[in-house]
């Protein structure tokens, strides 16, 4: 029975009787289907399973990701995700567009900061309240990096308790409302022909792009296959994000990379795989012991990061401190950890 396509009565009237279905590899949290119809096409049909959540999560992030999709379709063509075609609350199956992808391109990141600007884009201040607001590090958060400095025996500088305080004050989302994907990560963008299109929304939310275009400097900090990208790429990708936006909208991004970097760096939840993430202080547990994610460690994830964000801040003006600090946690980690690796390159990314 798992493997049968759910076949509620919105769900027929697109796929009629199918042709054919493939099962998907997916989450646990999830089931795909592709799906072949009688005209010759073919589409995706996605159920949200409980994945360990109770119903309500699942109906949450089954909800979250439909109207995500929906805003999404203001995109002019070139579209930036695929087309919702029908939606079945009742068993959380929604059937999406089939779009297919072309696989790896060596030059794969400017496409992509063109699409992640276009979809950043699509929403405003008028749609306040149509998914949840973007969820930033918190006061614990901060609390932990500083205990993680004491832990590697790091002499903290004096403002830089404040300087966090502040940080989190400048991450709240309330003033943005850019239509972020929540996990822009490899494998959740497909390359086509007209540009690479965003799947799986399940924690899309509103607030600040920034958070996402922090990835390329920061590593992907969500996803499991953490890399990291060259200056040259880096500056290009960047500059075509800014330049998408400024396009669409008549304005510059607003709000500080440096912001948004730190952010990342100090959330211990972002060196786990989600099913772990809320469960422990996986920061305070980095000092004693190392543990993978994919095929990088958290170390690595950290020590790329504090680098990352060492460099943005070292002459920032409200995050200065925070740059001294990174820096003396970045020799520390480096002298007491000499094996760990670097990320690996962009251009060595995994393929679905």
């Amino acid at each position: 029975m798992r493997n049968q396509v759910p076949m509620s009565e919105a769900v027929r009237a697109v796929l009629g009787t199918p042709a054919g279905s493939t099962v998907l590899e997916s989450s646990p949290r999830t089931r795909v289907w592709r799906v072949g119809l009688r005209d010759g096409g073919r589409v995706i049909v996605k159920q949200i399973a409980d994945g360990g959540d109770a119903a309500r999560g699942a109906d949450a992030r089954f909800a979250r990701e439909t109207t995500a999709l929906r805003l999404a379709a203001r995109a002019p063509l070139p579209g930036v995700a695929p087309a919702l075609l029908a939606a079945d609350p009742p068993s959380r199956v929604m059937v999406l567009e089939y779009v297919d992808g072309l696989g790896p391109a060596a030059d794969w990141l400017p496409e992509y900061a063109d699409s992640l600007a276009r979809l950043h884009a699509l929403t405003g201040p008028r749609d306040a309240g149509a998914l949840p607001a973007w969820s930033g590090p918190t006061a614990g958060d901060a609390e932990s990096f500083l205990a993680f400095a004491r832990a590697l025996e790091v002499p903290v500088p004096p403002g830089v308790p404040d300087e966090l305080a502040s940080l989190l004050d400048r991450l709240d989302p309330a003033p943005h409302h850019a239509l972020l994907h929540g996990d822009p990560c490899p494998g959740n963008d497909l390359r086509t022909t007209t540009g690479v299109r965003f799947i799986d929304f399940e924690q899309a939310s509103l607030g600040n792009g920034l958070v996402e275009l922090a990835y390329l400097r920061i590593g992907f900090p969500t996803c499991w296959c953490a890399m990291s990208v060259a200056p040259a790429p880096l500056a290009e990708a960047e500059d075509v994000y800014r330049s998408t936006w400024r396009t669409l909208t008549g304005t510059d991004v607003p709000g500080d990379l440096a912001d948004a970097c730190a952010g990342w760096l100090i959330r211990g939840d972002a060196l786990v795989e989600r099913a772990h993430r809320e469960s422990a202080d996986h920061l305070a547990r980095v000092p004693s012991e190392d543990f993978l994610w994919g095929y990088v460690s958290a170390r690595e994830r950290l020590l790329h990061r504090l680098g990352a964000v060492a460099a943005l801040t070292a002459d920032h003006e409200r995050l200065h401190g925070l740059g001294r600090l990174c820096a003396g946690l970045l020799a520390r980690a480096t002298h007491r950890w000499p094996g760990l690796r670097p990320l690996p390159a962009q251009d060595t990314r995994p393929w679905p």
